[in-house]
């Protein structure tokens, strides 16, 4: 099978410097792993890399979608085995880094169902959303999967559709389909690296990005968006930072508790990432510092 690197961990760990200097090393290209660094005109708030970054290793799947439009782990594996095709092809080495464990472990190792069962479904429940609204058929959600929405946003329609689509044509419910689930299918040989600092430390580390996206302009950034027609609706746009600006932009926080409320859904989400990776037993745990040993370990994976 084909080898590639995996770097990954937690929000704020120092991933995107880390894989940089990985890259470097060992004349490869990264693929990014993030869930929201794919969108275009989001770069604040997703601390996508910077333009002297992306100058010192060739990223894929960064900065490439506008954010009208949905995209799930499906489409990442998709893309990312076509990046990684292309790569290698050019004696490349590929290395995949972010947080979004999903998009790592569905890459790694197969999705349940990439594909709808039954395209006249999702016509009809896309029909369904135009004609009586999202809430209509978030409240057949609920009825029929109350698991499976308390964990999807009344605003993502597309995954909203996608479980009801999979609730009639099958009679399954997805929340009971991903927990049987076990991703068995090994689809590359891969190497994980894992970033960790105490958890403290990265809480402290968040809150201070924070602070630096602030001071960046990350509600001017929020404000354009939506003045070139980007709805608070849109899912990129209910994401964590873009949210939190949302709120405070309609009125309903005060910039105090617009503040509070980012930094400490951020240190949720990190707290979430680590319990995430910390389910797989084949990621090989370094401190960010450590990249002399990461380094040494790569080496013999990749000889």
């Amino acid at each position: 099978m084909k080898k590639i690197i995996v770097i990954c961990g937690p929000t704020g760990i120092g991933k995107t410097s880390f894989a940089i200097s990985i890259a470097r090393h060992f004349a490869g290209e990264i693929i990014g792993a993030d869930s929201m660094q794919i969108y275009k005109h989001m770069n604040i708030g997703t601390a996508k890399p910077s333009v002297a970054e992306l100058n010192l290793a060739q990223h894929h799947l960064v900065d490439f979608l506008d954010p009208k439009y949905d995209f799930d782990a499906g489409c990442f594996v998709k893309a990312a085995d076509k990046a990684i095709e292309d790569i290698i092809d050019r004696g490349k080495t590929p290395i995949i880094a972010g947080g979004t464990g999903l998009y790592i472990k569905a890459l790694l190792n197969g999705l349940f169902r990439s594909e709808p069962i039954c395209k006249k479904t999702i016509a009809k429940l896309t029909k369904e959303l135009d004609e009586k609204g999202k809430l209509n058929l978030y409240k057949k959600l609920e009825d029929c999967d109350p698991k499976a929405a308390k964990k999807i946003h009344p605003n993502d329609s597309f995954r909203v559709i996608r479980s009801l689509e999979l609730y009639q044509t099958s009679g399954q419910r997805i929340s009971d389909r991903q927990k049987t689930h076990n991703f068995n299918k090994l689809r590359y040989n891969s190497i994980k690296i894992g970033l960790y600092l105490n958890r403290e430390i990265v809480y402290d580390r968040i809150n201070r990005r924070v602070d630096i996206m602030l001071d960046q302009g990350l509600l001017k950034e929020v404000t354009t968006l939506i003045e070139n027609g980007y709805s608070l609706d849109l899912k990129p746009m209910q994401s964590i930072g873009y949210k939190h600006m949302g709120m405070f932009i309609n009125n309903e926080v005060d910039w105090q508790e617009a503040v509070r409320l980012l930094k400490r859904d951020t240190r949720r989400y990190a707290k979430r990432q680590f319990t995430w990776f910390n389910k797989d037993k084949e990621i090989n745990w370094f401190m960010p510092s450590q990249f002399d040993k990461a380094q040494k370990l790569i080496k013999d994976f990749l000889t």
